[in-house]
């Protein structure tokens, strides 16, 4: 046994004489350095990061002795968002660099649902607006439409604004009465003349050719036919007409006083030149023309005209009254 120990003594001093010299430096391990922001949190530190910095290496050359350290180089910084290195990291933040597409699906849904309500609201707001339009002009139709006992082919809510502002006091903010219309009494002067028979106070005529203008005068009544052409009416006597697209009053210009004349078979007005205004006998065909009376221009389409209806109102202070 003594033998054999000897042996491998002698042995191994051999190897150790043959082997080359060693330096006398020894290599001492280093510790790789890795700044504290590179990790979720400084004050923290991971397992993995303490092995990290005990691994050694080499100052002998430029390249790292351990490939293990070649391999596990630090991320750099500009690689992780701010507010994600910082101390006081929550899942509730999110990151600076964030777009808009980039959100979870929740998220994107819950963008587009309150876009979606924001159009939704935007239609209800217009929606409203047209309803108040809507309304006021359905409160000046039927302002129009209470004053009236019945209904006109004619009178319009800007027809009836237009007259309450040309009759005389008197009469505004009276309802209308419907006295004569051809489409209800038939097509006859006498009928209108014996309708009105009854009548203490003006009138209002109001005609329409088929050529869709409107036109007419003011009237006293009762309208009682002459044997002779004698004119009747006063000076709050007036023609109007529609034919220039806005309603248009001629009043008497003080050259005559020929404001109407009512005959068995003709119910004219004015005088001098024309007839501004004259209805035959069967209420179906008529003549406008210029007058001095009222300086007035053809009321109608043309100087002879066809009637496509004639209406007769007359005023009272009651709804239902008598005139």
């Amino acid at each position: 046994m003594l033998a054999w120990k000897e042996k491998v003594a002698d042995r191994l001093a051999r190897l150790l004489a043959d082997s080359p010299p060693t330096s006398s430096t020894a290599v001492q391990p280093q510790a790789i350095p890795f700044p504290a922001e590179h990790f979720t949190s400084p004050s923290k530190g991971s397992l993995s990061s303490y092995v990290m910095s005990l691994l050694p290496t080499s100052n002998s050359g430029h390249e790292d002795a351990s490939p293990f350290a070649r391999s596990m180089r630090p991320l750099p910084p500009e690689s992780l968002a701010k507010r994600w290195r910082g101390n006081n990291f929550s899942w509730k933040d999110r990151p600076l660099d964030l777009s808009e597409g980039s959100g979870s699906e929740s998220e994107r849904d819950e963008m587009n649902g309150s876009s979606n309500n924001n159009h939704i609201l935007e239609s209800h707001r217009s929606e409203d607006n047209h309803n108040a339009n809507g309304e006021t002009s359905t409160s000046d139709h039927l302002g129009s439409i209470y004053y009236l006992t019945e209904k006109s082919r004619f009178v319009s809510p800007k027809l009836f604004g237009f007259f309450q502002s040309s009759l005389p006091g008197t009469l505004k903010g009276c309802h209308w009465v419907l006295l004569y219309s051809t489409w209800k009494h038939g097509i006859s002067l006498r009928t209108l003349l014996r309708r009105s028979e009854h009548l203490q106070g003006p009138c209002l005529l109001i005609v329409g050719d088929m050529q869709g203008a409107v036109f007419g005068g003011l009237l006293n009544g009762p309208l009682r036919p002459t044997e002779k052409r004698k004119y009747q009416g006063t000076n709050q006597t007036f023609v109007f007409t529609t034919i220039y697209g806005e309603p248009r009053l001629f009043r008497p210009t003080g050259a005559n006083r020929y404001y109407y004349l009512c005959l068995k078979d003709t119910l004219a007005f004015g005088g001098g030149g024309n007839f501004a205004l004259r209805l035959d006998e069967d209420l179906i065909h008529g003549t406008s023309g210029s007058c001095d009376t009222f300086g007035n221009s053809c009321l109608a389409h043309g100087p002879h005209f066809e009637m496509k209806n004639v209406e007769l109102w007359g005023f009272s202070h009651s709804r239902g009254g008598s005139t």
